[in-house]
């Protein structure tokens, strides 16, 4: 699965300002919210409901929140640079300055999965964190994750 077949490059934010993992979940929780015009505490509930089960901190300054939504008829996901990195108890202990949050329908099983398998390819890839790290506006951003669909670019 492509990251252009799901993410939502338009709601990208560059230097997202958040305080703690529970102001994370809320900012990127209305952006996502509006564009998709669903309940802003669902999805924030769905978010912090998975986060109970154990972190979504996925190592290297990355975490990739994600939950199931009631009335979400399509995978969604967005990616946020974080203006200060934070401590999120991701599982080696980084503070995490990149997020790619994944909405799903809850019967998405198997995409769900696929795309969470595609941002796992980015993120484990080095020298496309780096330039992710890099990419200071919305168009940078979307111009690194559309070049990591692209054939050998990650």
């Amino acid at each position: 699965m492509q990251l252009a077949t799901f993410l939502d490059f338009d709601a990208s934010r560059p230097a997202l300002v958040a305080p703690n993992k529970r102001g994370l979940f809320h900012a990127i929780g209305q952006i996502a919210a509006q564009r998709l015009q669903l309940d802003v505490t669902e999805l924030v509930g769905a978010l912090l409901d998975r986060e109970r089960l154990g972190t979504t901190g996925f190592g290297n300054g990355v975490a990739i929140p994600h939950g199931k939504i009631e009335g979400l008829r399509r995978i969604y996901g967005l990616v946020a640079h974080l203006a200060e990195p934070m401590d999120y108890k991701a599982i080696d202990g980084t503070p995490v300055d990149l997020v790619f949050l994944l909405l799903s329908p809850p019967d998405a099983g198997a995409d769900h999965l696929k795309a969470l398998a595609a941002i796992s390819r980015v993120v484990r890839h080095a020298p496309t964190l780096e330039k992710l790290r890099g990419a200071h506006t919305r168009d940078a951003l979307t111009a690194v994750l559309m070049g990591v669909d692209e054939p050998h670019a990650a």
